[in-house]
């Protein structure tokens, strides 16, 4: 049976990446072993993996992901304090109340919750 899915992002400097999340999105390191190419961070219940691409074209990243909440003003309200969104909230036509932030690697995070 099913239970939880952990995004793998690509990143370029683990540093850099744990610094973003930690710093500026709320997240906390739950690595138990510090892996020089492994990253491993969790909000809430969201947890999100992270590998070494020390190659990566930032501009060439596909990397997404989407997020629910139940409490998307709040998030955003959040984020926007942070300085870290990405595009204004908006009601999109699948009925979702979206807004998303892109990190430094441009891995896309989509924050969502139903109207």
């Amino acid at each position: 049976m099913l239970r939880q899915i952990c995004p793998k992002l690509p990143m370029r400097n683990k540093s850099i990446t744990r610094d973003f999340y930690v710093n500026q999105m709320g997240f906390r390191d739950i690595s138990a072993v510090d892996y020089p190419d492994y990253l491993l961070l969790q909000k809430d219940k969201i947890e999100i993996h992270f590998f070494a691409f020390t190659n990566l074209d930032p501009l060439q990243n596909d990397g997404q992901v989407y997020i629910r909440t139940d409490d998307i003003r709040s998030c955003h309200e959040d984020y926007q304090s942070r300085g870290v969104i990405s595009n204004a909230l908006e009601i999109k036509p699948w009925g979702q109340l979206e807004f998303s932030v892109l990190d430094p690697d441009h891995n896309l995070l989509t924050f969502g919750q139903e109207v």
